[in-house]
This record gives C-alpha cells, structure tokens and sequence, in this order.
C-alpha cells in the first residue's frame, strides 16, 4: 500500500508541475529559463569542484558549501511557500492516509525537481573533490545519498512546523521579502569570497572543522576521513548523519500527525486578545502630535509594518542602505560619503506616496478639500518617514566613519545626508502628486500594466532633481575640502546640511499641497489601476 502512495504522490507532484506550465506560455518560459541557468550553473559548478581535487584546503571549501546548501534547504519553504505546492501538507487532509505512508511518499516527491537535481551535482563534485581509493568512492555514495535526504527531510520538516505561518499574512510578508535575504546573501558571498582570495582557503579549516561533525555535512565529510585512513571517524561521521535523518523524519511524522488530527485555530481571536491588541495600539498615537498629522503619521507607520509590499520595501531599503557603505569600508574601497546611499535608499519611499493606498485613496481624498488639508496630509506622511529615516541615517554614517576611522568627516558626511533627504523629501512630494501609479497588492509587481513609465520618470526623474537640489552644499564640501584653511571650517557643514535639507522639504511640501488639491480625482484614478 504504501509503495501505491508513493507512486501516486510522486504521479501528482510531476502533475501539478506540468499543469503549472500550461497556465500561460509566460510561466513555461519563465521556468524554462530558470530550469537551464540553474542546469547550467550546476555543470559549472560540478566542473569546477572536480579541478578542485588535489588542491590543498579543498575539504574544508566542500564541507563548508554542503553546510551553506543545507542552510539553503531549510530556510527555502520560509521564503518561497509556492516553490512546492506538496510542502503544504494540509491539502491532503481528508484522505484516509498514516503518518508513515505519507512521509515515505512525501520524501520521495521531494527529490523530483531542479533543487534536487542541482543539490545532488553539488555533492557529487564534492565527493569527486575529495575522494581518494574505492573506500572512499564507496562511502561518497553513501554519503551523497544521505546528505541529499537531510536536506530534503529538513526543508519537509521546517515547513511542517511552520505550515501555519507560511498560510497567514506574515508568511506572504516572509515570501516577499525572499528577495532581500538574496540580496544579503549575495552581498556576504561576495564578501567572503573576495576575502579568499586575498587570505587563501586556509582561513576556512576553523569552521570547516566544526561544520565537518554536523549533518549532513558530516556526510560529506566522512569521505576525507576515509581518505585519510580513519575509517572509526568516517564511520561515526555518518552515522551522525543518519541519527539526523531519523530525527528529522521523527519531528516531521510529529507535525504532520498534529496538522491531520487538529484543527486549525490560526484564524481564531478571542475578545481578549482582541481588546489586549486594541490597547497596545494607542500607546503610539499618544506619542504622536494631535490632529490629523498624528492620524496621517500614524497610518503611514501602520502601512509599513502591516502592508506587505511597503514593509518589502522598506526593510529592503534599510537593508542595502546599510550594507552598501559598510561593506565598501570593511573592505578598504568605502568612503564616508557612502553613507548618503543611506539618505538616497530611505527617501526613494517618500515618492508615490498615494500609490500605496490604492483604492482606499478615496478615503484620504474626501478629507482633502483645500491645500491646506493636502500640506498637512504629505506633512504627515513626510514626519513619519522622517520617524525611521533620521536615525537611521545617522547611524549608518556614524558606523561608517568608525569603520573607516575618519572622525573628522562626520560633520560633512552627516550634513550632506540630511540634504539629500530633504531634497528627496521634496521632489518625492511633488512627484506623488505629480507622477502617481497603482501598486498591486498580489503578485510580485510593483507597478500596475501600463504605469511603468510613470514609475520611471517618478523615481528616476525625481532623484535626479533631488542630486540637483543639493548641488549647492556638494560644491561647498568640495570647495572646503580644497581651499587652503577650509578643512577647519567643514564642521560647518553638518548645520548649513540640516537647515539646507529643512528647507527644501518645506518648499516642497508647500508647491505639491496645491497640485495635490487640484488633483485629487487624476490620483484617484492613477492609483486605483491595480
């Protein structure tokens, strides 16, 4: 019987796949893309595992790599819930299935797909790396299939765990903020490798020596030990291994017994919890000034914690702002004047601020009757950008200027900053009234059909004014950077910056009040699209 189930388990996968693909022609080209960049890149990768071999370190390299792979694994069901629409084991609720039936099934669906394919080169051209005498080939067969279990059995169990999670809102937060953790990601490899190259790989044997005794990388590391001679150690390296398999599988059958005989109380509240939750969140409004600015910077602050596209892009701001300038500084390329990117990253949310109310617009335009209600409306909305992005860009420039030890360049650094935000801040406000587009709430599109010109000329057109706008306090940095006894005078910088940077966005704020008014049933229309 359970042969039966796996056979149609493994059947329905390859049948959800190929019904997938016949959805649009976009989808199927789409996947097949991305089917051949990850095929090739695997070959690449397999290839360059196996010149590897003989090289000095290489054990460590490959143990390390299984060990980021496996991260990989277990964090993938976090990020991309519909990568696999059999992680979701809920929807097989109401067939008469057992525990062990369904997790023998489940696992062999999971090695059908690119990720196991490409995990499965990744581990051979390990073993290959490695390997020396039969003894060792043997065991790397061993170990390849192993460590191909752990993962996939870790990826089944993390997203049994947390199958209610990734069904609710903040699961759909997790999944677009996919791309941030990529980008991070991208940016810590880059890092690391550039360090390599300029240290060697004898950097890694500390770590790999840690990593080599946890599964499943102590699977592929059992092949060195072998190679080496110690056989009691290859030994005991896979049968940690194993032990996790068996765990893993364990804690999986567990989850999956409780979501078949529970019911799901994910959408329940009790008035309690209700009324707690009511009252937690007036504490901030009480913080807040009164009147309609504490209401519009309340609300805006609301939108970036709940709304999952402004909280992507927010924290996907947050994220590069930082990253940007301390990664240049800790690899000896950085300048102060990185940090700005900071100032830049943060004021990029001040433009198309009606695109995130969508339809509810309405609301915010039918309390909108003169120009004074649309100045207090972007006031509003400016303070509680300014909330977040003040500190914080002070912040990244002070951490930059420890990072690079140059104290002296705080003034100018800090006062170029707040200049560039307030001219952001200015032209954002403009713009919004100007530029609007709709920003669709499903999907991973930020900008609805037909408005990707009007986001363009929004974010670009408007950045582009904003390096304009600071023009004056650029040439007068340069100008006391050069002058003969202006070095002295450069502390003068940090306040002309922050007057400068204040009064642009009050400029601002006022010539886009008036456009705001005249404009409210084009804003409407413009950010109802999507």
């Amino acid at each position: 019987m359970s042969g039966n189930v796996t056979g149609i388990v493994v059947r329905l996968k390859l049948s959800l796949l190929r019904n997938g693909l016949r959805q649009s022609g976009g989808r199927r080209a789409a996947y097949i893309a991305s089917a051949v960049v990850v095929l090739l890149f695997a070959v690449l990768q397999l290839l360059g595992l196996i010149m590897l071999r003989g090289t000095a370190h290489a054990d460590s390299l490959v143990v390390l790599l299984v060990a980021v792979l496996a991260l990989g694994w277990a964090v993938m069901p976090l990020f991309f819930p519909g990568g696999d629409e059999t992680l979701d084991p809920t929807r097989l609720v109401m067939l008469p299935l057992r525990p062990r039936p369904l997790v023998r099934a489940l696992l062999a669906a999971s090695l059908v797909g690119i990720g196991p394919l490409f995990t499965l080169c990744l581990f051979t051209g390990s073993v290959i790396a490695i390997a020396r005498g039969g003894a060792a080939y043997a065991v790397g067969v061993i170990g390849v299939v192993l460590a191909l279990l752990v993962c996939v059995a870790l990826a089944r169990a993390v997203a049994a765990a947390n199958i209610r999670l990734l069904s609710s809102r903040k699961g759909r937060d997790l999944a677009v903020l996919s791309g941030l953790v990529i980008a991070i990601g991208a940016q810590v490899v880059n890092f690391g490798a550039q360090q390599l190259g300029s240290s060697g790989l004898d950097r890694l044997d500390p770590a790999a020596d840690v990593l080599r005794w946890v599964p499943p990388a102590s699977a592929i590391g059992a092949v060195e030990s072998v190679s080496q001679g110690s056989y009691g150690t290859g030994a005991l390296q896979l049968a940690l291994s194993a032990g996790a398999l068996v765990a893993l599988i364990a804690v999986w059958s567990r989850h999956l017994t409780r979501l078949m005989t529970s019911p799901d109380g994910s959408t329940l509240q009790t008035a309690t919890t209700a009324a707690v939750r009511e009252r937690s969140s007036t504490g901030l409004a009480r913080l807040l000034p009164a009147g309609r600015t504490g209401t519009v910077m309340e609300r805006s602050l609301r939108y970036v914690w709940r709304d999952p596209k402004t909280k992507a892009a927010w924290v996907t701001s947050l994220a590069i702002g930082l990253l940007v300038p301390l990664f240049n500084a800790m690899q000896g390329t950085g300048s102060i004047y990185f940090a700005c990117f900071a100032a830049g990253m943060l004021g990029i949310q001040m433009y198309n601020q009606f695109g995130q109310d969508t339809s509810a617009f309405c609301m915010v335009a039918m309390t909108i009757s003169s120009p004074r209600d649309a100045y207090v409306e972007l006031r509003g909305r400016a303070l509680a950008l300014l909330l977040i992005t003040l500190p914080y860009a002070t912040l990244v420039t002070v951490l930059t200027t420890a990072l690079l030890g140059d104290w002296p360049r705080l003034p100018e650094a800090l006062g170029l900053s707040f200049a560039l935000l307030g001219a952001m801040l200015a032209t954002g406000a403009w713009t919004s009234a100007r530029f609007p587009y709709s920003i669709p709430q499903e999907g991973y599109k930020n900008v609805a059909p037909g408005q990707a010109g009007l986001a363009w000329i929004s974010i670009f057109g408007g950045m582009i004014a904003a390096a304009l706008l600071c023009a004056p306090v650029i040439a007068v940095t340069i100008w006391l950077n050069v002058a003969e006894g202006g070095g002295t005078w450069t502390w003068l910088l940090l306040p002309v910056g922050a007057a400068y940077g204040a009064v642009l966005t009050l400029l601002g704020l006022r010539l886009a009040a008036p456009r705001t008014a005249g404009r409210l049933p084009e804003i409407l229309t413009a950010v109802s699209k999507g």
